[in-house]
């Protein structure tokens, strides 16, 4: 598989704070790669470097080999590479079907004021949109809380929500930020089905930063790990188990910290 996604001595510096330092690493088509690390090691900095969510101190991102590094974020959205939140950006007083139908903007052909005079472009858009919500309700089986307020739902609900969002800009790599916090067993099983089978049956490359280890080492191809802000292993999720830079990281518990 070719890499479709390229990190470059990706830097970002706060002043005198280093919080990502010259990280490097390819993301190929169709694998899912998780980045860990640490508490403060510059995980969810890297993904908003990706994103274009910030600029880069030093380095570049490279996606199809066209650099998007320092873009504004929605044009690099538009090129494909999205990013979801760690709080699940939603219309809370909205149901789950009307959130990713608005979550669709950056396909809007029609302008703003098409959508208010009620063109036919924009009509068409609304058709578009709404059909295009209801093959991902059923594609991530939401079926049964289409219609619930987004206030009303529990988190496993709320991140496979967030996923939904995601899906309807039709992203080519996907950066999910945490999407297992605050779940039970049972709901992080469920995630990390609905992720591979985004994979699988959607073709989308996944990159997520994530803290639970066991879900992490079960859904992974591939492993980065940061500390510090600097890469200090790439791997498998075996060759990471068993990493003593990781193990040291991770202050040598060996156990369910690192999924072992």
């Amino acid at each position: 598989m070719s890499a479709i996604l390229e990190v470059k001595g990706a830097t970002k510096r706060y002043g005198g704070l280093v919080a990502v330092n010259k990280v490097s690493f390819s993301v190929k088509q169709g694998e899912i790669l998780s980045v860990i690390g640490p508490n403060g090691a510059g995980k969810s900095t890297l993904f908003k470097l990706i994103a274009s969510f910030v600029q880069t101190s030093a380095g570049e991102v490279l996606f199809r080999g066209e650099r998007i590094s320092d873009l504004a974020p929605h044009v690099v959205a538009r090129k494909g590479v999205v990013r979801t939140f760690q709080e699940t950006t939603i219309f809370r007083s909205m149901t789950v079907r009307e959130n990713i139908i608005v979550s669709h903007h950056l396909r809007s052909r029609a302008s703003l004021l098409g959508f208010f005079l009620g063109t036919k472009l924009a009509a068409a858009d609304e058709a578009l949109f709404a059909q295009s919500a209801d093959d991902i309700i059923e594609f991530l089986g939401l079926h049964t809380i289409r219609d619930e307020l987004a206030s009303n739902l529990p988190q496993g609900h709320l991140r496979a929500l967030g996923m939904a969002i995601g899906l309807a800009t039709q992203p080519t790599v996907l950066l999910l930020d945490e999407p297992f916090a605050g779940m039970n067993h049972d709901e992080t099983m469920h995630m990390v089905q609905l992720v591979r089978k985004l994979r699988e049956e959607r073709g989308v490359t996944v990159m997520l930063v994530e803290h639970d280890m066991p879900a992490v080492m079960k859904i992974s191809d591939r492993i980065v790990v940061l500390n510090f802000g600097e890469k200090i292993a790439e791997g498998t999720p075996a060759e990471i188990q068993n990493n003593p830079q990781v193990i040291e990281a991770y202050l040598g518990a060996e156990d369910a910290a690192i999924g072992m």
